[in-house]
């Protein structure tokens, strides 16, 4: 008997969509290890901001990307992951729209954030708690002040001052 291909007929049904538990099982999988830059893990960061989404109003789909939202871009999942997942187009468009270019402008990457459905409210989430004062004060003053600096002109550019 031919052994049996996986590649061949017509594609099997799509796989359900992930749910928000599963999401983060993945998300803090794929941090592990890591930590911000006062040291905490990573995790701590994307819980908060899926939390802000939350308490912003977000819904599901914003608060999947809000756990995933760093993850492409800090090479804790590849974009052909992000592509295969059993996500929504909005949840995988949101992430692709948070995730920095090298050497792209500051300028650039707002108009991309405004231009995604949703994705806006994630990154507000994102910066409140990268600029939470808790967080900054246990960083050395240049740090906190090029960081601060950092969060407010992205701030700006979003239309959020």
């Amino acid at each position: 008997m031919p052994p049996v291909s996986h590649h061949s007929g017509p594609p099997g049904p799509p796989a359900p969509p992930l749910s928000l538990a599963q999401v983060e099982a993945i998300a803090r999988a794929a941090h592990a290890g890591q930590t911000d830059k006062a040291g905490r893990p990573y995790a701590e960061h994307l819980r908060a901001v899926a939390e802000g989404v939350r308490r912003r109003g977000g819904d599901d789909e914003q608060i999947a990307a809000a756990w995933l939202h760093d993850a492409v871009e800090d090479d804790a999942l590849t974009e052909r992951w992000l592509d295969e997942a059993p996500l929504s187009r909005r949840t995988k468009d949101i992430v692709l729209a948070l995730t920095k270019r090298a050497g792209e402008p500051p300028e650039a990457y707002a108009a991309r954030i405004l231009a995604t459905p949703g994705a806006r409210l994630v990154k507000e989430a994102d910066l409140a708690h990268n600029a939470d004062p808790a967080r900054l004060a246990v960083l050395d003053e240049a740090t906190r002040t090029r960081l601060a600096e950092k969060y407010t002109r992205m701030r700006a550019l979003l239309g959020q001052d």
